[in-house]
């Protein structure tokens, strides 16, 4: 099997390394644009993004080596929506836009890179994503942002440009993607494709609380340098499972991880999910790794009287259950 860190496979989108710890290409440098009249949308337009359920994999790249995070992000069927109508100039002032203070970062960048200036509109938004729990709810509030805004322009959707901006302001997961991929969350950096063809039936809880991320880093880090080799066989067996198109193997591989996460940051409902998985024909556990989820993964979708099951066994220890798709497949 090849190195799941190998860097010349093909890989559909350009992929741009923005890492901090080198010489950086600049992304978004200006780029002269003229917005012309007809180039004004006429009808309400709009971007949407996809949410995550944590992560398959979160943990180092290579063991030995200085680390970094590296994710699997576990892409989930709830969305962020982003919505911009445009008015006549001759029209009232537009209310102050209801953007997030990250999407409305993302659209300053956006503007003074294509050299453009917004016509009048309002702004509007919807999301399924709660904040904090592992959802990746701001990565996905700021690309519904830029994809709205490349629709509003008519723009081609340019995925490095969609990376300049989240580098400027976050850690991010691979939500911009159209399918899984090993990604360096920090440098924004796709390391290599997975593939759309892995997908799970999930029945998960959102524990109570929030993680910040950037407070837990340096413990995560350390957690790696510990435990470096575990997190090597996992995130081998991962890829060997998408190689396949194995799901019960990804599925056991994610457990891995999960595991892995609970010594650095423990989820409470986990070793409850983990001593009755069986009992419930599930595939595997996943976990939101520096978030509040927790679940089940199911390669087949769980039949009606599972899902009663589950969700009085999740009741039974304080919880409400939810059922999702994740992934692509």
């Amino acid at each position: 099997m090849r190195d799941p860190a190998a860097t010349d496979l093909p890989f559909r989108p350009r992929v741009v390394d923005v890492s901090s710890d080198g010489p950086r290409e600049t992304i978004l440098g200006p780029v002269t644009g003229v917005l012309h009249e007809r180039d004004v949308p006429r009808s309400t337009v709009s971007g949407v993004c996809h949410g995550t359920l944590g992560e398959l994999y979160q943990g180092p790249l290579r063991a030995g080596t200085e680390p970094e995070i590296a994710v699997v992000s576990f892409p989930v069927d709830r969305h962020s929506w982003v919505y911009f109508t445009p008015r006549t100039a001759a029209g009232p002032p537009p209310h102050t836009p209801p953007l997030g203070e990250k999407s409305r970062e993302a659209a300053r960048l956006f503007l003074d890179h294509y050299g453009l200036v917004m016509p009048p509109g309002e702004w509007r938004t919807h999301s399924e994503l709660p904040v904090g729990v592992g959802m990746a709810s701001s990565t996905a509030d700021i690309v519904a942002t830029l994809r709205c805004l490349f629709r509003v322009f008519s723009l081609p959707y340019d995925v490095d440009v969609v990376l300049g901006v989240l580098a400027d302001i976050e850690r991010a997961d691979s939500v911009f993607l159209d399918e899984f991929a090993l990604y360096l969350s920090g440098r924004h950096r796709v390391v290599r494709p997975l593939g759309p063809d892995i997908g799970f039936h999930t029945a998960f809880v959102i524990e109570p609380g929030t993680v910040d991320t950037a407070a837990v880093t340096p413990l995560l880090l350390d957690h790696y340098r510990r435990r470096g080799d575990e997190y090597q066989r996992c995130l081998t067996d991962l890829v060997k499972g998408f190689d396949s198109g194995d799901p019960a193997a990804v599925a056991r591989a994610a457990t891995v991880s999960a595991a892995l996460s609970q010594e650095v940051l423990p989820k409470a409902t986990f070793g409850s999910l983990q001593a009755h998985r069986e009992r419930f024909g599930a595939d595997g556990v996943f976990v939101a790794h520096t978030g509040c989820l927790a679940g089940y993964l199911f390669a087949s979708r769980p039949q009606a009287g599972v899902k009663s099951e589950l969700s009085a066994f999740f009741h039974s220890i304080g919880h409400q259950c939810t059922f999702a798709q994740g992934g692509y497949g």
